[in-house]
């Protein structure tokens, strides 16, 4: 039995994937968990932004929306919004972008629009908000999910963010500047593009984790690494801060 959950496993991960003096577009929910995290541990000369304009920000607490006062008030600066996308994003400024999905396809293409048809859903989702822009101008992408054949889709209903279209050179060819998603990572292990197919294989299992949870968790049939890793467990480190960081929001958002 480990002692964590893996929520924490996935977060702690992500968190690992950030680099030293990156500048990191970053969603609300896991993904500013993550970012956050590494921010407090090993990547403490990250610059966050957010997409309400708010640059270099070390929120105290995780932020409920990309409204929150905590972004602004502890941010470096805060630029307008069409500046932030026009001249920031789009201007090929930002280094990673790192978004939470509600699924993906092999190709690493996400959907947050609709499930079924788009005029008569089934599921009314979230929408895109700024994720089209972060996936198609940021210099990378990373995806942060939970692994299951609701969220883990052969075909999308609707792309809302752009991965890697149907594979191959297909983001080349329609001239999107950004690189791409780097990794999808899961609760149950971490992703990669093939370097020429772009298809996602499954190239580290979390600990504990057997092949046959991956494969009856995706709806396609998965690639798996000739060389599959198994991602290093959360570190007490880890753990301490970021258990720390959940517990200043829980108290925050309760106005304790």
């Amino acid at each position: 039995m480990s002692d964590y959950t893996s929520t924490e496993m996935m977060t702690i991960c992500a968190s690992r994937m950030l680099r030293a003096g990156q500048v990191c577009f970053v969603g609300i929910g896991m993904p500013s968990a993550a970012a956050n995290l590494a921010r407090l541990t090993n990547t403490p000369d990250i610059v966050l932004i957010y997409e309400s304009g708010t640059i270099g920000t070390k929120p105290d607490v995780l932020p409920l929306s990309i409204g929150d006062g905590q972004l602004a008030n502890t941010a470096d600066v805060v630029v307008s919004v069409p500046e932030m996308f026009r001249y920031w994003l789009q201007g090929g400024h930002i280094d990673l972008g790192f978004l939470g999905a509600a699924q993906i396809d092999k190709f690493a293409n996400i959907n947050t629009t609709v499930v079924g048809d788009y005029h008569n859903p089934k599921v009314r989702l979230p929408g895109a908000g700024g994720a089209p822009e972060i996936s198609t101008n940021c210099k990378e992408v990373l995806i942060i999910l939970k692994q299951s054949t609701r969220s883990f889709i052969e075909k999308l209903d609707f792309i809302t963010s752009p991965g890697y279209l149907d594979g191959g050179d297909a983001r080349e060819k329609l001239g999107l500047p950004g690189q791409g998603p780097k990794a999808v990572i899961t609760d149950l292990g971490i992703l990669e593009p093939d370097p020429v197919t772009k298809e996602l294989v499954m190239t580290s299992l979390h600990p504990g984790i057997t092949l046959e949870q991956v494969k009856e968790s995706t709806g396609w049939d998965l690639r798996i690494a000739p060389e599959l890793k198994v991602t290093p467990a959360p570190s007490a480190e880890e753990l301490e801060v970021l258990r720390d960081l959940n517990l200043r929001t829980e108290r925050a958002h309760k106005g304790e």
